[in-house]
């Protein structure tokens, strides 16, 4: 979190006049004495977010198989429905998560695709028995693709699976279990990003593409292609009324149909079914919110989730109507399957959900109480005030009360990626398109208190701003390019966003802000074109005031303001501080040796703090010279390191996966 000091007010209670001096980058008394440096107090918080969270499910039998997310070891486990209990576990010998599961027709093998932090010889592909379920899951070898984003099994055992994360398009890969051989069998469209969606018959399979991540420029929209197995050729399928949407999202072979489904970006997704012996032949409707996956029939209806629900589509009408129950919430849904005309739901909140939706009634299974096990997951942002201390993970933000030995759960769909408190309240920037939510701890409420357009849908960085009383929330648009600016008013409730103020190429990684102006700092995620930008921005008027270019190699990892300065450090290690009443770039320096990667910054007692992936340092206030405060931290980070400070002056990150509390005193 690159969030600023506390106000003014703050820094005067925290640190009397000297401190005032020093956020106000005023250089200290020499004749005052100076406290003597004394190395760092850590304190460690315990795990910060602890929980079993998922990324995947599918129904075998009477048995939902769950895949992990973000947990060490990776693992599946297996809740039996009848019983309500966890009958089987096994772990994975590679990767942080599992978004892709799929069983044969048989129901005897479960296959499993990892997602991983970087290509190599590891394998991403898995195969458990479930005749034998104490034996350990099989590697199989690796798919070309980094990741494994989806997997199915056509009638003869043969799997397909797609992917991407690696440098170029995603492929359609083949695992034969006759030969054990896993092969390229093609990339049908050069210029998509990612690949979500596969199915196969016996005939065909079908790969389902698009532009999910670094969108903008010449990059694919919905990309949807039938491989004829036997020819080893592919043939563009897509329904003309998909081609606008960002990317095919899921595929399903129900009965002699093709499910088909969008991810949306300005439009709402659609859902389509085609026929199988003629796939010019369909049916298509508009879905309600941006997402649709996870197909089931029940009846003559398919049952699908969206981004927070169940969904029914009527093929017979062309419908699409949220299905109505008595139960809870579901937010983020990872698997919907069916079992003797109950929809089997499995929700990223940690529990499947049996829905009648003739009866409307909802049976859950709590996966803690089923007998998942509870392990401490990485972690996304980390906000503190008001007593308290928030970390952001899957579907939860973890609010712990230092001297407390309790942690509360707050549900929030999606992940907060980045919060700040003001005046005791957490505000939340929420991934995915799920805009500002807000946590009061004094009456225990959370919900949504600003929503913006969808494709502005990955929130970066949150800071306030005292002088114009706004929150600020730096986003990335994933699918368009570009980013935003969004502002919301505690006091009023007033919000706005500005689309792509820095320009149409470059997000809004890094926010910090001085007498009512915000610091926008820029970050191309595309190879070519310009990035690092500063834009000096009026967030009350909407209207550029200056820019900067700090001549960087890279895109902005984080800024912070101390006093005149505006300090930034850019994704490659790149240091800049710019003189911000003169407009001028002052100092450059490469601190490599603390950071290179995704970074943080914060003001605190004066003194510019970082945390990248490995270290805590910080910055002199006069030389700009950077110290390491804590070594070979190593953070369990989900998207980038953050760090923050309390109304103390005390700092806050992760050291692996437990929280930790830092006390500095450099003695500058």
């Amino acid at each position: 979190m690159n969030h600023q000091q506390p106000g003014r007010r703050t820094v005067l209670r925290a640190g009397g006049l000297a401190g005032l001096a020093a956020a106000a980058g005023l250089a200290p008394n020499p004749a005052a004495a100076a406290p003597a440096p004394r190395p760092p107090r850590i304190v460690d918080l315990g795990p910060a977010v602890s929980q079993f969270s998922l990324m995947s499910a599918v129904l075998t039998g009477d048995t939902v198989h769950i895949g992990s997310r973000n947990i060490e070891p990776v693992q599946i486990i297996s809740v039996h429905l009848p019983t309500r209990k966890v009958v089987a576990r096994t772990e994975l010998t590679n990767g942080h998560s599992i978004q892709a599961l799929a069983a044969d027709d048989s129901g005897r093998y479960l296959y499993a695709g990892i997602l991983q932090k970087a290509s190599g010889d590891r394998p991403n592909l898995f195969r458990w028995d479930l005749r034998t379920p104490d034996e350990p899951a099989e590697p199989l070898g690796s798919i070309g693709d980094r990741d494994v984003r989806a997997l199915t099994v056509a009638p003869d055992g043969v799997v397909y699976a797609v992917g991407g994360g690696s440098s170029g398009a995603p492929a359609l890969w083949e695992y034969d279990p006759a030969t054990g051989g896993i092969s390229n069998v093609g990339t049908p469209d050069p210029k998509v990003t990612l690949a979500r969606a596969v199915a196969a018959t016996r005939t065909h399979a079908f790969f389902g593409a698009g532009t999910t991540f670094n969108g903008g420029g010449d990059t694919s929209r919905a990309a949807l292609y039938a491989y004829d197995r036997s020819a080893g050729t592919f043939t563009s399928i897509a329904p003309p009324e998909m081609l606008r949407d960002p990317s095919i999202r899921d595929l399903a072979v129900l009965g002699d149909r093709l499910a088909v489904s969008t991810a949306g970006s300005t439009e709402d997704a659609k859902v389509a079914l085609m026929d199988l012996k003629d796939l010019s032949s369909y049916r298509i409707a508009t879905s309600i919110g941006k997402v649709a996956k996870s197909f089931t029939m029940i009846g003559d209806t398919v049952h699908y989730a969206n981004e927070s629900g169940l969904l029914a589509y009527l093929p017979s009408t062309d419908t699409v109507t949220p299905v109505a129950y008595d139960g809870p919430e579901l937010g983020e849904i990872w698997g919907v399957d069916s079992r003797a005309g109950k929809a089997v739901v499995t929700s990223a909140f940690g529990f499947v959900a049996e829905i009648d939706p003739a009866r409307r009634t909802a049976a859950v299974i709590d996966l803690g109480s089923a007998g998942a096990p509870m392990a401490p997951q990485t972690v996304m942002g980390i906000a503190t005030g008001g007593g308290h201390v928030y970390v952001g993970g899957n579907a939860t933000v973890a609010r712990h009360t230092p001297g407390r030995d309790t942690v509360v759960k707050l549900r929030a769909p999606g992940e907060a990626k980045d919060a700040v408190v003001v005046d005791g309240i957490l505000y939340t920037g929420q991934y995915n398109s799920e805009g500002i939510w807000r946590h009061d701890p004094r009456t225990g409420r959370t919900g949504q208190v600003a929503a913006f357009p969808s494709e502005q849908n990955r929130p970066l960085d949150v800071t306030f701003d005292e002088d114009t009383g706004l929150v600020l929330v730096g986003v990335q648009s994933d699918t368009e390019g570009g980013g935003a600016l969004w502002t919301y008013h505690p006091r009023t409730g007033g919000h706005r966003s500005y689309a792509n103020p820095v320009d149409d190429l470059q997000c809004v990684r890094g926010i910090a802000s001085r007498d009512g102006v915000a610091f926008l700092g820029g970050d191309n995620t595309a190879p070519t074109g310009p990035r690092s930008t500063v834009v000096a921005f009026d967030p009350v008027a909407g209207r550029e005031l200056w820019r900067i270019d700090p001549r960087q190699t890279a895109g902005t990892a984080a800024l912070a303001v101390r006093g005149r300065h505006l300090y930034g450090l850019s994704r490659k290690g790149g240091l800049f501080v710019v003189d911000i009443p003169r407009r001028e770039l002052i100092h450059r320096a490469d601190v490599t040796s603390v950071s290179n990667g995704f970074a943080a910054l914060v003001t605190n007692r004066g003194v510019v703090y970082g945390v990248s992936d490995t270290t805590v340092f910080r910055f002199h206030p006069r030389t700009f010279a950077v110290s390491v405060v804590v070594p070979d931290i190593d953070g369990g980070w989900y998207s980038g390191a953050h760090i923050t400070n309390d109304e103390y002056g005390r700092l806050y990150t992760m050291r692996g996966r437990n929280l930790v509390r830092i006390t500095d005193r450099p003695g500058y």
